[in-house]
């Protein structure tokens, strides 16, 4: 297996305990434990500090299971985060040949595991319409064959916030089924909806159907670890054997405190704190594209604590990134990390006034930008024509 840089985290690991402004998370704001545990810390401290059950308890897994229709603890796979539920699942699906239909824009780690596995990788973008973004089902029509193992999909998508119509879902359901595909669904968004109403899961649709998600996200709970993958109970046995030569189990913690919460109750409460931070910063981002209507757009997200921003200046995506973080000590995420260029990506999940704090300093660099141009073209001078 041949590494392939995953460079959107190797940008983000780098740098997101460095740079003064963090606008580079694509999560709401993280929980303390104090809040999380709301002053009850007894019993936590008393839990044995040895190996979880490696699989998930089976508290957590029939905890997770009744987020899904119909499905029970056997159809549930504790991880360590999404990004191993999506590992293992790519790892046990995939070959060297395999053909793989993976939607971008996307979180890249799907797309550099098919790479690393010698897939063969075809891509299906969604595209700007007007006010929203669609996935191209011609596009995805013919890329998908009687050979297609798997079509992988993040919904809502990282990095634009979409939402798939559920007619959307039944076409990419219908395309998998003609080919006899699995569908591997990212929904790590699911629950930080602005508009409050939950994005369909994919299982249940589709009887080939894999699921990953985790705390990271709408929960606001990323230190913690915890993911999960839902799929047909036989599949489920098999990511479990893969699991065995990854982490081997959940941290006893983690796995703890997630069957904290995901109880009804307490995570109806953190997904309400997670959609409320969202609403109270989304209009920040909005008054502030307008006011740059000039060289910056953006179609609002629907879910997610991320905005995909399209700008139009003189400068490659990674370039000004790496001079907002040089010369701003700001980060954000360059479009060209996820395969389109003048497009940034903006974490609007944290403290409301760091967020303004950190558009601010986008503003100012912008300005400079747009000075250093003007005054390249003046000292050019006009053109003439003989």
């Amino acid at each position: 297996m041949r590494l392939i840089p995953f460079e959107m985290e190797r940008w983000q690991s780098t740098w997101e305990n460095r740079a003064e402004y963090n606008l580079s998370e694509s999560g709401v704001h993280p929980l303390t434990l104090t809040e999380l545990l709301d002053g009850d810390s007894a019993d936590i401290i008393k839990q044995p500090l040895g190996y979880s059950q490696t699989n998930g308890t089976e508290e957590l897994r029939k905890t997770i299971a009744a987020i899904y229709p119909d499905a029970s603890s056997d159809n549930v796979l504790v991880t360590n985060g999404s990004a191993e539920a999506n590992f293992v699942a790519m790892w046990s699906l995939l070959d060297r040949d395999a053909e793989v239909a993976i939607m971008l824009p996307n979180y890249m780690q799907v797309w550099g595991l098919a790479k690393m596995l010698q897939a063969k990788v075809r891509p299906f973008w969604l595209r700007e319409y007007e006010d929203e973004w669609r996935p191209d089902l011609r596009q995805l029509k013919k890329i998908v064959t009687r050979t297609t193992k798997l079509i992988a999909l993040c919904n809502p998508n990282n990095p634009t916030g979409a939402v798939m119509r559920d007619e959307q879902m039944d076409e990419i359901c219908k395309v998998a089924e003609r080919a006899g595909a699995w569908i591997l669904s990212d929904e790590v968004y699911q629950g930080a909806e602005l508009d409050g109403k939950t994005t369909p899961t994919l299982w249940g649709q589709y009887d080939r159907a894999i699921v990953t998600n985790s705390l990271s996200k709408a929960y606001g709970l990323p230190g913690l670890r915890i993911g999960w993958v839902v799929g047909p109970t036989d599949l489920i046995g098999k990511l479990w054997s893969y699991h065995d030569y990854t982490t081997i189990c959940p941290s006893a913690l983690s796995d703890y405190l997630a069957r904290r919460v995901l109880r009804p109750d307490t995570r109806a409460k953190v997904l309400a704190r997670a959609r409320s931070i969202l609403q109270e910063n989304l209009p920040m981002i909005k008054n502030w594209t307008d006011r740059h209507r000039d060289c910056l757009s953006c179609i609002p997200p629907k879910a997610g604590a991320i905005s995909y921003v399209k700008y139009s200046l003189g400068i490659d995506s990674k370039d000004l990134a790496e001079r907002l973080l040089r010369e701003k000590s700001t980060l954000i995420v360059p479009g060209s990390h996820f395969g389109m260029e003048k497009y940034i990506r903006i974490g609007y999940g944290s403290p409301a006034h760091r967020l303004k704090a950190g558009l601010g300093r986008i503003t100012d660099l912008i300005n400079e930008i747009r000075h250093q141009t003007g005054k390249r073209e003046m000292s050019q001078g006009p053109s003439t024509s003989g």
